[in-house]
């Protein structure tokens, strides 16, 4: 199974990756997808990361290094997304292999990431991933 992966750089590259966003983050919109992009990797150093396979995105994940005084250097992984037709073929864990990998060359400690709790799947995979669950993450809707 020949696969690519790689950090979006170009807006065709950041483009080519929405339809399979979109099935994690539905209300995006395609028209405004690359300038939102492209504000995150400005303003927060957010890497989009996507796994092709045969000339097709199938995987996104979206993340960004981060520090704080709760768990030091470490990358947080904002969005992480196989695209429907191509779930439980190893693009997922594919794409935490690569971040393990450059969060290890980049000296962070951990991994973190939020999943809703309707997400029982995506919690599997998580847990077979090695991932632990350490905190509440709660919200407050500002009106």
């Amino acid at each position: 199974m020949a696969y690519t992966i790689a950090i979006a750089g170009s807006d065709q590259e950041i483009a080519e990756t929405f339809d399979v966003i979109k099935q994690l983050r539905p209300h995006l919109n395609q028209q405004d997808y690359v300038e939102f992009i492209r504000r995150l990797q400005i303003k927060y150093y957010y890497h989009l990361l996507y796994l092709t396979y045969q000339h097709q995105v199938v995987a996104v994940a979206g993340f960004r290094v981060n520090e704080n005084l709760s768990c030091g250097k470490h990358i947080y992984i904002d969005d992480l997304v196989s695209d429907e037709a191509h779930q439980s073929m190893g693009y997922g864990h594919a794409l935490i292999e690569w971040i393990v990998e450059y969060a290890k060359q980049l000296d962070c400690s951990e991994l973190h990431l939020d999943s809703g709790v309707q997400r029982y799947a995506a919690h599997r995979f998580y847990f077979r991933e090695r991932f632990e669950i350490v905190y509440y993450h709660f919200k407050k809707v500002i009106s």
